[in-house]
């Protein structure tokens, strides 16, 4: 077994040797259009979130989680594939996003797919998008499946789980209660019925806090939008065309955006997050009383941001970091409780880091970096900077400090280069700044690379 697949942390060796039969429980809740900043006990006071805060004390937070971007304005699509395989942008478009003869051989793994070889029962509920066939290959169990076709969270499409992967669409039905209730009671009531020794995956992927945003009315009580404060970077619109000004997400509202408008919209995206962390609450609460407990790793994200207001944008189709920039916890025994790490990671890190956490081989097929020696302190760092693309129309990549966005649209071209560490609304564009030529040329050239290396052809000049 080579160094990146040996588990080195005694804290987490310790508890792999004291838990039969070897290895750990993994719960993952994967939230929708879910941005880093919306969390009470990291960044946001204004949200009220006490089951994610519990997450955060009881886990290693990573303040600093991106997705590299997306293919397709449903930006959830390749962002799950990604998380599920541990791959790149550009090679889950050509496998799974949108496949080409000439390159649906690639070989992927997906991680529920990894552990069940490995002797794990695999369970999913809730939202997939990744093809009835794939979740067949992830999963066996699993129970009331969103494939797609939302009209709203009380109308949400369901199958019953298929292993033979066959979900025609005249055999679902709609789900009998708030989407987010729903997937919360089929994943507790695997977690009060599983009596097996061998250990689970258990994987419930929400629909919430996505529009239609309709929490429940004493949720949306709890945020009056008079008291709603404007984030700092709002604009009535945004200052040029970035190529997607028309997307369903920026429909949502009229042009130009009106304070007005924007708060009620940020007090609705608040509602569903509070009601979505009660529900969270409840399953915590469900694996707490289980036999389950003290065994099971638990791992929370988003699957992307959302503006919501911020730079005259709605949706999430744009690489600012309201849009790109998610929440990842991963708690469990024998790790850490309440560290932080700032470090620059992605959502697709979660596979290899799973594999660490779970003693096993990391596929060849991952790209991802594996977070633990994050998590138990060996580093500090597992990457230097981060790439971000949305279609043909924008590029870009981030430092530590600096920020790099380039746009190509209809023929113009645009640059916007922000210093994160001393705005980190991005306001300031300092591109045209003959101060930092030099920078936006070092930024450039790390931009490239990165395209080099994940197969992007995209020609920016």
């Amino acid at each position: 077994m080579n160094r990146r697949n040996f588990l080195s942390s005694a804290a987490c060796a310790t508890a792999l040797r004291a838990a039969p039969p070897s290895r750990p429980n993994i719960l993952f809740l994967l939230t929708d259009d879910q941005r880093f900043s919306t969390i009470g006990a990291l960044n946001n006071s204004a949200v009220r979130t006490p089951n994610m805060d519990r997450l955060v004390r009881n886990g290693a937070a990573f303040t600093h989680a991106f997705i590299m971007g997306g293919t397709i304005p449903a930006v959830c699509v390749p962002s799950r594939a990604m998380t599920m395989t541990g791959q790149s942008l550009f090679h889950v478009h050509d496998s799974i996003v949108d496949p080409k003869p000439q390159s649906a051989k690639r070989p992927f793994v997906l991680m529920p797919e990894a552990l069940r070889k490995a002797g794990y029962t695999t369970f999913g509920t809730g939202k997939w998008h990744n093809g009835e066939k794939l979740f067949a290959r992830a999963f066996s169990h699993g129970g009331n499946v969103f494939f797609g076709g939302m009209a709203d969270h009380l109308k949400t499409p369901v199958a019953d789980f298929d292993p033979a992967g066959e979900y025609p669409r005249d055999q679902r039905r709609t789900g009998e209660k708030f989407s987010s209730e729903l997937f919360s009671d089929t994943v507790i009531q695997f977690l009060e019925n599983y009596k097996e020794d061998r250990p689970f995956f258990a994987y419930a992927a929400y629909t919430a806090p996505h529009d239609p945003r309709m929490a429940p009315r004493e949720y949306r009580a709890m945020f009056p939008p008079e008291k709603i404060e404007l984030p700092p970077n709002f604009l009535p619109e945004h200052p040029f065309d970035n190529g997607e000004m028309k997307v369903r997400d920026e429909a949502l509202a009229p042009w130009p955006r009106t304070p007005e408008i924007v708060r009620e919209h940020i007090a609705e995206y608040y509602a569903m997050i509070a009601h979505l962390d009660a529900q969270i609450g409840r399953v915590l609460q469900a694996l707490e009383s289980s036999r389950h407990a003290g065994r099971t790793i638990v791992i929370f994200a988003g699957d992307n941001g959302l503006a919501v207001g911020q730079h005259g944008l709605l949706g999430k189709q744009n690489l600012y970091d309201h849009s790109v920039r998610v929440p990842l916890v991963i708690g469990g025994p024998g790790l850490p409780k309440g560290k932080r790490s700032d470090a620059l990671v992605y959502l697709f890190d979660i596979f290899p880091t799973v594999c660490d956490l779970t003693g096993l081989p990391i596929p060849e097929s991952v790209e991802g970096k594996s977070l633990l020696p994050l998590i138990d302190g060996r580093a500090k760092k597992v990457r230097d900077s981060v790439f971000f693309a949305y279609r043909d129309l924008q590029r870009g990549v981030r430092t530590g400090r600096w920020k790099l966005i380039r746009y190509v649209v209809n023929g113009a071209k645009t640059t916007q280069l922000f210093d994160i560490a001393n705005d980190p609304w991005e306001k300031n564009n300092l591109a045209a700044d003959p101060g930092h030529t030099g920078r936006v040329a070092e930024m450039n050239k790390l931009l490239w690379k990165w395209q080099n290396d994940t197969g992007d052809k995209l020609e920016l000049n």
